[in-house]
């Protein structure tokens, strides 16, 4: 059952008939994973899948990704791909973010919510393991497994804070940040499954709030020309594009940028009031999310 108060929110953002369309889309994910690069390849990825009858196709957007078509993760779990940290089994929308973020060898990047580490991962895989990446996980026991998945996948200059990303020294300053904040989880839904102990009005309010906070601290920490890359699997304009125009209120010298990737026209899109940012209609390929790209400019030339 969906819960009242999201029908009414939904039916607020989005015209009658894309809601029945994510109220479709609230259901079970086909497994995905992305081949890690750091320790593997795709073609040795392939050649394994094909050994052990799993099927697979391929994403438009990114190479390293795959889509599982016989899907059992059980069997993924057991292949040695697995166990020796080659492939990473993620969400196609989560594995955008890192790729808009145009992250390169010589950046200093931060991570502002890390755990459990499948974008950092992709951040450190994209950077061929020699960029300097920060993540913060300020829950223990999810840091620890942050810590974990680092070590797995190889990852060699990725050092791990556990603290609270809003609490950052000032002297941290980086060329590149992602900010996957925490959200309500309003995208990733699956009708049958939802838990109004975990999933209310209370929690979508209490997001909207964090992340404004967390946005802020971000840019604190942005340098000059820098690229903040802000993302949630929400589909609700309070926790996405109303966070954005605060933002844009509030900072002059921050500017959107238009998100641009070779093939992401096969993604599906949900109407979005800001036309730079990408909001992802949940499918049962994709979890609903939103990503925009942000840039600081050098406010002392105005």
């Amino acid at each position: 059952m969906i819960p009242e108060f999201l029908n009414k929110l939904l039916n607020t953002y989005y015209r009658a008939d894309i809601v029945s369309e994510i109220i479709n889309g609230y259901q079970k994910r086909i497994v995905t994973l992305r081949v890690n690069t750091i320790k593997s390849n795709l073609e040795e990825v392939i050649s394994i899948l094909k050994e052990n009858n799993i099927t697979y196709e391929t994403v438009d957007w990114y190479s390293n990704a795959l889509i599982i078509t016989n899907p059992n993760e059980d069997t993924l779990r057991n292949l040695s791909l697995y166990q020796e940290g080659k492939i990473y089994l993620q969400s196609l929308s989560s594995m955008l973010p890192p790729l808009f973020l145009d992250v390169e060898e010589k950046d200093l990047i931060l991570d502002m919510a890390a755990a459990p580490g499948g974008k950092t991962t992709e951040l450190a895989a994209l950077t061929n393991n020699k960029a300097m990446i920060t993540a913060i996980e300020k829950n223990k026991i999810r840091s620890e497994k942050l810590k974990y998945n680092l070590a797995l996948q190889g990852t060699k200059k990725v050092s791990v804070l556990n603290l609270d990303a809003s609490n950052l020294d000032s002297y941290f300053m980086f060329d590149k940040i992602l900010l996957d904040a925490p959200c309500s989880g309003s995208g990733t839904l699956i009708k049958d499954e939802i838990n109004p102990k975990y999933f209310n009005e209370d929690l979508v309010n209490h997001s909207s709030i964090m992340q404004k906070k967390l946005l802020e601290e971000a840019i604190k920490h942005l340098k000059v020309n820098g690229t903040l890359i802000y993302s949630t699997c929400s589909i609700l304009k309070s926790e996405n594009e109303e966070v954005i125009n605060y933002i844009l209120n509030k900072y002059p010298n921050i500017k959107l940028v238009k998100l641009n990737l070779t093939g992401i026209s096969s993604i599906p899109l949900l109407p979005s009031t800001i036309n730079e940012v990408l909001t992802i209609m949940p499918t049962k390929y994709y979890e609903g999310f939103f990503i925009a790209k942000l840039t600081k400019i050098d406010s002392s030339h105005n």
